[in-house]
């Protein structure tokens, strides 16, 4: 019995990895082929973007403030204090700003995606779709896909300039140290291997988000209550799956651009 369970459990978790390779190798080729629902991707720029801006903001302020004042507990036995803008600008931009932005947006949109998709699946809007002759891949998971990327590239940055910020109200207003020199060191410590990584990230975890939110949405079975598993899904699996793909970026990308 326990080798059947076993079996069982391996062989849909293969079988789900190949659907969803299949799903998204289509997704990502749709993005370069015409037609391209412009009017739906503006929608769900604007869902994506301006929907997640007030969580990114202050998920990154208050982690580039907490890093400030950990960091000069830390550095402060060493007499060291001076770099704290040094180690919260580049642990903002480098990890924790595209890792973060790319969490809070899966638990917001991610969760969102597959519980509209779900439900038009319930409700049978997709084969209605179907019926009509148009592509649902085309019209609901390619938007979304390209709304995904573009809007946490941008959101990933402003993520980042808050956490400086963040950083710089701790030092200023609790560690009671110089605001001029934090700046100044968080900005002459950057350099471009540091900025190129927190650039990147953003974009896999964009077209993550988008593919899985959309994958377990369109996998919808059992009514109402398949929509709660499959948005449980689509948040558990996308998150997990930006920290691993983070994870073999950062491998591949210091490698590329030693830091050294």
């Amino acid at each position: 019995m326990a080798i059947e369970v076993i079996e069982r459990t391996a062989k849909n978790l293969v079988l789900t990895v190949q659907d969803y390779s299949l799903f998204s190798f289509r997704s990502f080729m749709n993005l370069w082929r015409p037609p391209i629902y412009w009017p739906d991707f503006l929608v769900q720029s604007d869902i994506i973007g301006a929907g997640s801006a007030s969580i990114v903001l202050l998920s990154g302020f208050f982690t580039g403030a907490v890093l400030a004042l950990q960091s000069a507990a830390t550095l402060s036995q060493f007499g060291a204090t001076a770099v704290t803008g040094q180690f919260v600008s580049i642990t903002m931009i480098r990890e924790l700003g595209p890792v973060l932005s790319g969490i809070m947006v899966a638990g917001r949109n991610a969760s969102s995606m597959a519980s509209e998709l779900g439900s038009m699946v319930v409700t049978e809007q997709i084969d209605a779709m179907r019926a009509l002759g148009v592509d649902p891949l085309r019209k609901l998971v390619t938007p979304r896909i390209f709304a995904c990327i573009s809007m946490l590239f941008f959101l990933t940055i402003v993520a980042d300039a808050f956490g400086i910020l963040g950083g710089g109200f701790v030092t200023v207003f609790l560690n009671h140290q110089n605001g001029t020199e934090y700046f100044s060191k968080a900005w002459e410590s950057l350099r471009y291997p540091d900025i190129i990584q927190g650039l990147v990230k953003p974009l896999f975890s964009g077209y993550i988000i988008a593919s899985i939110g959309c994958f377990y949405g369109l996998r919808t079975t059992g009514g109402t209550q398949g929509v709660g598993r499959s948005t449980i899904q689509a948040v558990v699996n996308s998150s997990v799956l930006i920290i691993v793909v983070d994870f073999l970026l950062t491998q591949v990308l210091l490698r590329l651009f030693p830091l050294l």
